[in-house]
């Protein structure tokens, strides 16, 4: 480009990546991943459907269909779109303006104007110019450029914003499936509960009409049943709410999006151990703080040209005549050219004002880039921890279950033969429920916390993913 070979220099700092702080291993069970080192982006790496890993067909389909339908994801395609666009109309700055302008006027001066005596005639005339007007600055102290420098930065933040989208979609999508799922299991637990509950009730009242029993275990029973209804209840109001969750983020209306329940068993996958540190750069969060960074920092070379004179060379050629006829005879050419100069004297310190907030932007990005490494590795940490002692968790309260089953049975015989009153029973069964659905809730967070960490990391490790387009 011409800009480029009469440019002397660009103005403003050339970008450098600042250093954080990264510890050399995670803290939760001191997994190693090697040696850190300065977290480079690259979010663009192909992450795979991370979400197979659990081999669930219904899941994959609800994925399918979030990344075909989802309204967020189509906005942030859009906002990539706009980012590219400002890119090209700041790359066309590289280039001349080459503009095409005609014209006409006819006019006659009054006979009464103002003259030198004895000249007081009426003056009729008429004009036609069609014109080529040419435009350039020359980049000398690279506004032009650290503006292209600015403007692709931003695209690659919109694209990094896309990826966080889409991951952050993705995530929302396992974690409400898995949760309605776990609310299915919490409701065969109720159903099976209730079951039970009734047909102690009745059992009761036969007791009671046979003078077995009296009218406090009636009640106490009754009691039971009214409190697995009114659980049973809350389980399928948090379910339907799930639902309607689920079809928001599939981009379907709620009462379009139904789902056959399906209680959650089984443990999560087991996430493949050993991995690599540069998982971490691979967040589009951190990415899109980085670009943002580098960004800010060519808006500096922006402001800090501003104090510099802009060299520009106009031209012009065309034709113009008083006769429309003669408009393109060879003696009606014109042409001129030459170069201008503008230098800033005083704009009441706007121009140090600009470069001011510039400078002040950048520190900024500074520090929420480095933040947001921080709040990367907190996350991981959250989640190795977490499955952790949720994996302690769960296996406390299996050996909780097992025994306040055992619990029930006994007291439920005991009664039955009248050792002890209704109101033990009552006792085992309500810490053999709340056990159960301890249980259940147990597994739905080991699940959806393994789904925060696989978004912690950035995703998943194989597999094709596609660049955003509109």
């Amino acid at each position: 480009m011409l800009g480029a070979g009469l440019a002397g220099c660009s103005v403003g700092p050339d970008y450098q990546k600042p250093t954080v702080e990264t510890p050399p291993a995670y803290t939760e069970k001191g997994q190693q991943f090697g040696e850190w080192k300065q977290a480079v982006p690259q979010d663009a790496l192909a992450k795979g459907k991370w979400w197979e890993l659990y081999g669930d067909r219904q899941l994959d389909e609800l994925q399918e269909r979030a990344s075909a339908n989802n309204q967020n994801l189509k906005a942030a395609v859009a906002r990539v779109d706009q980012a590219r666009a400002i890119a090209r109309v700041a790359r066309s700055q590289f280039l001349p303006t080459l503009d095409l302008n005609g014209g006409g006027s006819e006019f006659r001066q009054s006979a009464n104007r103002p003259v030198a005596s004895g000249s007081n005639t009426d003056f009729t005339s008429s004009d036609t110019q069609l014109t080529l007007d040419l435009g350039y600055e020359l980049d000398i102290w690279g506004r032009v450029r650290r503006s292209v420098e600015a403007a692709k930065a931003d695209v690659q933040v919109s694209v990094a914003e896309f990826e966080t989208v889409r991951l952050t979609l993705h995530a929302d999508v396992a974690q409400n499936y898995f949760s309605l799922r776990s609310a299915d299991a919490e409701l065969v637990i109720l159903r099976d509960t209730l079951e039970l509950r009734q047909k102690a009730l009745d059992l009761i009242r036969i007791r009671f009409k046979g003078g077995i029993s009296n009218d406090l275990e009636v009640a106490q029973s009754e009691t039971l049943v009214a409190n697995a209804e009114s659980e049973l209840a809350a389980v399928q109001r948090r379910r339907a709410e799930l639902s309607h969750a689920l079809a928001v983020l599939l981009g379907a209306t709620p009462e379009s999006f139904k789902l056959a329940e399906n209680p959650l068993t089984g443990l999560p996958p087991v996430i493949p151990v050993g991995l690599p540190s540069e998982l971490l750069e691979r967040r589009p969060d951190v990415s899109e703080a980085e670009r943002t960074m580098a960004a800010a920092n060519a808006r500096i070379g922006v402001a800090k040209a501003a104090f510099f004179p802009v060299v520009k060379l106009t031209g012009s050629a065309g034709f113009e005549s008083v006769d429309l006829g003669s408009l393109f005879n060879w003696p009606s050419r014109l042409w001129s050219v030459g170069p201008s100069i503008s230098l800033p004297i005083f704009n009441g310190g706007q121009n140090a004002a600009n470069l001011s907030r510039a400078e002040a932007v950048y520190l900024e990005t500074v520090a929420q880039y480095r933040g947001q490494v921080l709040q990367a590795f907190r996350e991981v940490e959250d989640g190795l921890s977490g499955l952790h002692y949720l994996s302690r968790q769960s296996e406390a309260l299996a050996r909780a279950v097992n025994a306040s089953q055992r619990a029930f049975s006994l007291s439920n015989r005991r009664y039955t033969d009248g050792l002890v009153s209704y109101l033990d029973v009552v006792d085992a069964q309500r810490s053999a429920l709340e056990n159960q659905r301890a249980a259940a809730q147990n597994l739905a967070q080991r699940y959806i916390t393994h789904v925060l960490l696989i978004k912690a990391l950035g995703g998943g490790w194989a597999g094709p993913s596609p660049a955003p387009s509109s």
